[in-house]
């Protein structure tokens, strides 16, 4: 068994309103290894924005332990945390988040702007993120001129350009058609193959399919850890 990306243990998580304690997560233990791609697969409400931000390095448990790549991040201040998440996370989102004034080669550069490589590096490295997701043709095209499918394709090409361990993908085809949700999905799925550690957070039980494993969460806690069916 490879070594564990990510464990948390006994994670809380606890938010105030007011003079009402919110309980987002309730004892959370987690393991996810190295090269496994792994579903987070919730309702709303359900706790898995919460455990996507602690997995992200977004946010820090009330309580518990969260160990990435063996490192006890849990109490780290914010300066840290933001170095972990730009060197050892790729993170592609929903939203896609990408700058509507840049081109696409800009967008995915922008991860390296403060790693001191020179903007010829960085550009290479761009293009050859581009080029793995299949967009070499379209690097300087700007999201506006794009496709959603291919905006998110973008984004994941942002999140490869750091080259990091862990890729966090959150509801990554929530705005897309049918063709493009087939067509990223088969990226990440390419991504892990290549030996890509994968979290996939979803509400959608197909999507959630694509994965080797299943974690099932309500009202804050892991319900469930079940082995997807081998495609």
């Amino acid at each position: 068994m490879n070594q564990p990306v990510i464990a948390l243990v006994g994670v809380n998580k606890a938010y105030r309103s007011g003079s009402l304690s919110v309980q987002a997560l309730d004892d959370v233990n987690l393991t996810i290894h190295e090269g496994e791609f792994v579903a987070i697969v919730g309702p709303s409400g359900s706790g898995k924005s919460t455990l996507m931000h602690i997995i992200g390095c977004l946010d820090v448990p009330t309580s518990g332990v969260y160990l990435l790549g063996g490192e006890d991040v849990s109490t780290l201040d914010e300066d840290r945390l933001a170095e972990i998440r730009n060197r050892r996370i790729g993170f592609v989102f929903q939203q896609f988040n990408l700058l509507p004034s840049l081109s696409a080669w800009r967008n995915v550069e922008l991860p390296l702007a403060y790693s001191g490589l020179r903007r010829r590096e960085r550009r290479e490295r761009a293009m050859a993120a581009l080029e793995q997701v299949g967009l070499g043709d379209r690097v300087d095209h700007r999201p506006g001129e794009l496709s959603g499918g291919q905006q998110q394709r973008v984004a994941i090409a942002r999140a490869l350009v750091t080259e990091p361990a862990l890729i966090l993908a959150d509801e990554p085809t929530g705005n897309l058609d049918s063709a493009s949700t087939d067509e990223i999905l088969g990226l990440l799925d390419d991504l892990h193959v290549s030996g890509r550690t994968m979290v996939l957070i979803t509400h959608d039980r197909e999507i959630a399919a694509e994965a080797q494993r299943r974690v099932r969460i309500r009202d804050g806690r892991l319900t469930a850890d079940v082995e997807a069916v081998t495609r």
